[in-house]
C-alpha cells in the first residue's frame, strides 16, 4: 500500500486515477483548493487536503508527508476564450503549482521519506502543429503559446530531478463519453451535424481514458521510465478519419464540415487546440513494456458508447 499525492484529482484523469489507486490497494491523497466542494466528486477512501492559494504557496506538509509518489494534474481549462488574463490563468496554473509543488517536496522534514516519483502532466500541444510528421518523445518543442506553456511546464517539473525520478507525461486528446472533447462532439454527431473540422488533415493523438490512467500507473510504477512520455495510443488518425469512425460507431452520418475560418472567427487564437494537430506517437512507453488496451479508434468509441 503506498501513499500517492495528486493534484486536479477531480479531473477526467484524476477522478478515474483515484479510483483506480483505491482498487489495487494504494492510498490517494487529493490537493484542492476547496475541500467541501470537491469531498462528492470524489471516490470514497481519498484523503482531502486543502491548498487553497496553490500558485502562491506551497502544499501543506501533512498531505506531502510519507508520500511515495506524487502525480500532478493541476491546469486551468483549454477551452476558454484566450483572453490575456485567461492565458495567464493557463500558464500559472500549470507553471506556478508546479513550481510551488517542488518546492514544498524539497522543504520537507529531514525525518520524511522524498516521494520516489514526481509524475507532472504536461501535452502532446508540445510540439505545436506538426503536419504529418511522427513525432516521438525527442521532438522538437513547437514555437506557440501552448507549446511554450508546455516547456515551461516540464521545465518546472525537471526542478525536482534530483529530489526524485521525474516523469512529464504528453498526453493527448483523452476518450470519455462523460467529459471533455468527444463528450462535447456527441450531441452534434447523434443529429447527424458531426463531420471533419478545418479540412480534416490534421492529426487527433487521441487516447481511451482507461488506457490514460494505465499508462499514469505504468509511469509511476516502471523506474526506467523519465523526462517525456509521450502519453497516446499508437495509432493517431487525422480529423477526417475520427469524424466518419465516430460517425459510423452511432450510425450518423459525418459529413457537415466545420470551416477553419469559421473556427478561427468563434474561438479566436484557442481554435489551434482543434486546427492543428500533433502526429504524437507513445515511442518510450511501448519500449518499456507497456500493453494499451485498445489500439484501434473504433474499438474504443465502441466501447465507450456501447
Amino acid at each position: 500500500m503506498a501513499k500517492v499525492v495528486i493534484t486536479g484529482a477531480t479531473g477526467t484523469i484524476g477522478s478515474e486515477l483515484c479510483r483506480a489507486l483505491i482498487a489495487r490497494g494504494d492510498e490517494p491523497v487529493a490537493l484542492t483548493r476547496d475541500p467541501g466542494r470537491v469531498a462528492g466528486r470524489l471516490p470514497a477512501g481519498v484523503e482531502i487536503h486543502a491548498w487553497q492559494d496553490p500558485e502562491r504557496t506551497e502544499p501543506p506538509a501533512a498531505a506531502l508527508a510519507d508520500a511515495a509518489a506524487v502525480v500532478n494534474l493541476a491546469g486551468e481549462p483549454i477551452a476558454q476564450g484566450w483572453t490575456p488574463a485567461a492565458k495567464l490563468r493557463i500558464r500559472d496554473s500549470r507553471v506556478r503549482v508546479t513550481e510551488m509543488l517542488v518546492a514544498g517536496l524539497r522543504r520537507r522534514e529531514p525525518a520524511q521519506a522524498r516521494p520516489a516519483v514526481l509524475l507532472s502532466q504536461s501535452a502532446t500541444g508540445y510540439y505545436g502543429a506538426s503536419d504529418e510528421q511522427l513525432l516521438a518523445e525527442s521532438a522538437p518543442a513547437g514555437a506557440d503559446f501552448l507549446a511554450r506553456v508546455c516547456v515551461e511546464w516540464e521545465a518546472a517539473a525537471g526542478a525536482a530531478a534530483d529530489l526524485a525520478r521525474v516523469v512529464c507525461t504528453r498526453t493527448g486528446v483523452v476518450l470519455s463519453a462523460r467529459t471533455g472533447a468527444l463528450a462535447r462532439m456527441l450531441p452534434l454527431y447523434r443529429l447527424g451535424l458531426g463531420g471533419p473540422i478545418a479540412g480534416g488533415s490534421q492529426y487527433v493523438p487521441w487516447i481511451g481514458l482507461d488506457d490514460a490512467v494505465s499508462g499514469l500507473l505504468y509511469c509511476v510504477d516502471h523506474a526506467e521510465l523519465s523526462g517525456p512520455v509521450n502519453l497516446t495510443a499508437p495509432a493517431p488518425v487525422t480529423g477526417t478519419e475520427f469524424a466518419r469512425t465516430l460517425g459510423r460507431v452511432l450510425h450518423r452520418p459525418a459529413l457537415m464540415p466545420v470551416p477553419a475560418l469559421a473556427v478561427r472567427a468563434l474561438y479566436g487564437e484557442m481554435a489551434q487546440v482543434v486546427v492543428d494537430g500533433q502526429r504524437a506517437v507513445p515511442r518510450r512507453l511501448l519500449l518499456a513494456g507497456f500493453k494499451f488496451r485498445r489500439t484501434e479508434l473504433e474499438a474504443e468509441l465502441r466501447e465507450l458508447l456501447r
